[in-house]
């Protein structure tokens, strides 16, 4: 049977941890009451909030800045869902920020992300409305319809394609495909060796270019050192100047002067050509005679070799040669 002095520790113990629970009550109470918050609310209008439920964290570009305080239905609308959420006294919401519903891993349960929002919009005030963003599920069905479409418009060329006269051309293309292959096969052995032959060429005239553009690249520096040398600056300064004197000079008189030279050498020319052709007549007329004469004077030889005295007693004046001459 406890003694009175195990009964009053008993009581003390119990008295103690009492008042220590309750500060501990007080103080966590205290903090929750004198905590300031801002109330906001979302309104979503045919879009599941399944798996969002009151506590859900509320992030804000991945910080925590509050949770779902409450979540309940439009009694005005069927289709809306108005969302209570409790933030951090202070957070920046601004009118152009949109809240989104992300999912939590795998587990089901659901967050609120909120994003956007610019520098230069105003400051929604507490009590206010957050735009509505999307939904992870309701992106998830949209992607899903999407790819639903695509996936029925895939089915319906193939089933287009699988019908059998696109099989039998699809035949008939593969046959002459392989058909065309082996004849190219065919050409191929055909015309291995020219085609060697062919690459041997190339080959040699790919080096015929090297050295080519070898001799090119030589070549172009002799001329780039023969453009930096000073013998081409000499001649273009020499060409210059003929130029400048060209210029200065009086080219309509110094044409002009050509031009009477010319006429007076056509004039010479013209006066030789008529001396030259009555010097050749005078000079055949001479030679007639100069001919004649010689053939007179064989004719005498002739007479005095056959007879000498011929000298002595002369000789009669018949055909004599100055008459002939005068003629």
């Amino acid at each position: 049977m406890p003694t009175r002095a195990q009964k009053l520790r008993l009581s003390i113990f119990i008295a103690v941890s009492l008042i220590a629970l309750l500060g501990l009550i007080g103080v966590i109470t205290r903090q929750q009451l004198l905590k300031e918050s801002d109330i906001y609310y979302i309104a979503y209008e045919d879009l599941s909030v399944g798996g969002l439920e009151v506590g859900s964290p509320v992030k804000y570009l991945g910080i925590k800045v509050g949770v779902v305080d409450d979540v309940r239905i439009d009694p005005k609308n069927v289709t809306r869902v108005i969302i209570t959420v409790e933030l951090t006294h202070g957070t920046p919401i601004k009118t152009d920020s949109q809240a989104d519903i992300n999912a939590i891993g795998i587990t089901g349960l659901k967050t609120i992300e909120i994003r956007g929002g610019s520098n230069e919009a105003e400051r929604l005030k507490p009590g206010g409305y957050i735009q509505p963003g999307t939904s992870l599920s309701e992106e998830i069905t949209d992607r899903a319809d999407v790819m639903t479409r695509k996936l029925d418009q895939i089915l319906n060329n193939l089933q287009a394609f699988t019908r059998p006269d696109n099989l039998n051309k699809f035949t008939r293309l593969a046959e002459q495909a392989g058909s065309a292959f082996e004849k190219m096969n065919g050409i191929l052995d055909e015309n291995r060796r020219n085609m060697r032959l062919t690459l041997e060429t190339s080959q040699q005239i790919a080096a015929r270019l090297d050295s080519a553009a070898v001799l090119l690249q030589a070549t172009l520096q002799d001329v780039h050192r023969i453009a930096r040398s000073d013998t081409l600056e000499q001649i273009l300064a020499n060409t210059q100047a003929i130029s400048a004197k060209l210029k200065e000079a009086n080219l309509v008189a110094l044409i002009g002067e050509l031009r009477t030279v010319a006429e007076r050498t056509n004039q010479m020319l013209s006066l030789m050509d008529r001396g030259l052709e009555r010097g050749g007549q005078d000079f055949i007329v001479s030679m007639e005679r100069l001919k004649l004469t010689s053939e007179y004077l064989e004719e005498v030889s002739r007479m005095l070799q056959s007879d000498p005295s011929l000298l002595l007693r002369g000789a009669k004046t018949k055909n004599i040669p100055d008459k002939r001459l005068e003629r």
